[in-house]
């Protein structure tokens, strides 16, 4: 199984989650392809089968810039994929990642896991909470 993990993050938090998540993913077996939004390889991304998205809620909760400029490039080639997101916060209630959601529906891909959101940095049970939601999202 191919997963594509794309992240964006400004503070170190989004990135800690993606790389918990990578670990997790790459322990089940799954060929990996990992990056953040600004330097992905969007083909890679698109021909893989589950594609696992991250984002810190900015502004009014709304996506990071590289990381809108890059799912609007793969927006369209998400269409029958299996896609899942997350992402950290330091305010709001995840209206971003219900946002993101539902454009991902919108493009015609299957939720693979209720998003995951964590305040500020993982502590380790965040950790351990972001390893686990990745097990689910590539079940």
């Amino acid at each position: 199984m191919k997963v594509a993990i794309v992240y964006a993050s400004t503070t170190g938090n989004t990135e800690a989650m993606a790389n918990a998540i990578k670990e997790a993913v790459a322990a089940a077996g799954a060929e990996v392809t990992f990056g953040t939004a600004d330097s992905a390889d969007s083909a890679a991304v698109t021909a893989s089968d589950v594609v696992l998205l991250g984002s810190p809620a900015m502004g009014d909760e709304v996506l990071e810039d590289t990381m809108e400029e890059f799912y609007n490039g793969i927006e369209s080639a998400l269409s029958g994929k299996k896609v899942a997101l997350f992402g950290s916060y330091d305010w709001g209630d995840g209206q971003w990642l219900r946002d993101w959601e539902e454009r991902v529906k919108g493009a015609g891909a299957t939720i693979a896991a209720e998003n995951l959101m964590i305040n500020l940095t993982p502590d380790d049970e965040g950790i351990e909470k972001c390893k686990a939601w990745a097990k689910s999202a590539i079940a």
